[in-house]
């Protein structure tokens, strides 16, 4: 006689952060529904989109959120040109590490803990993506790091940090200032004063030519 198999439905992905205590608290402050019905749905994303590759490659920095064997967390701030940080595939971002304080808090912790979160934040459109993964270090690749290195860039790589995407949620712009980066803002000024003096030099013309004789 053969039993019917029940097939077991793995965990949702937003249990990396939605933790048993997380849940007890959402239900005491009523959001436990909503999220209990994205996890009954298609639930948090566990690939890189499109849309999330293209948001990604536009920053000009990153947090890196890490901690300690023990629980003692850790964010250490990256930065660099747009398209420093690389999305490899659809599950890998990648990205040079360049030379800091030499503190290595977070070499240290990812060799002790690999779980890390990367979280990213566009002041300009007021949107913030947060990404569940693990971390790891890769040193003396120096076909990898030419690869992940901005063109151009006045920075030293030591190594490069390789993270593996396990989910990734995007948060709404409530509470977000708005900023622009200086070099969009000058770019933008730029393209101003070069129409005003295009218009200057027109009004000019035709105030020449309406003064000419015989007009």
């Amino acid at each position: 006689m053969k039993t019917a198999m029940t097939e077991t439905k793995p965990p949702p992905a937003s249990d990396a952060a939605f933790t048993p205590s997380v849940k007890a608290i959402q239900a005491r402050k009523g959001s436990r529904r909503q999220y209990a019905r994205i996890e009954d749905g298609d639930g948090w994303p566990t690939h890189i989109t499109p849309d999330l590759a293209a948001f990604i490659s536009a920053q000009t920095s990153v947090f890196l959120a890490t901690a300690t064997l023990d629980g003692q967390p850790y964010v250490q701030h990256r930065g660099g040109p747009r398209g420093f940080l690389h999305v490899i595939d659809e599950t890998t971002i990648a990205f040079a590490d360049f030379t800091g304080n030499r503190q290595f808090i977070t070499l240290g912790n990812l060799a002790d803990n690999p779980k890390a979160l990367l979280f990213l934040l566009d002041y300009a459109t007021r949107q913030r993506v947060k990404i569940w993964g693990e971390g790891r270090v890769v040193e003396d690749d120096a076909d990898l790091t030419a690869k992940l290195m901005p063109a151009d860039y006045r920075a030293r790589p030591s190594q490069v940090i390789v993270f593996k995407v396990l989910t990734w949620d995007a948060n709404c712009p409530q509470h977000i200032p708005q900023r622009l980066e200086a070099s969009d803002v000058e770019a933008a000024l730029a393209a101003r004063d070069a129409r005003i003096r295009e218009l200057e030099a027109e009004v000019r013309q035709l105030r020449a030519a309406a003064v000419q004789p015989g007009r």
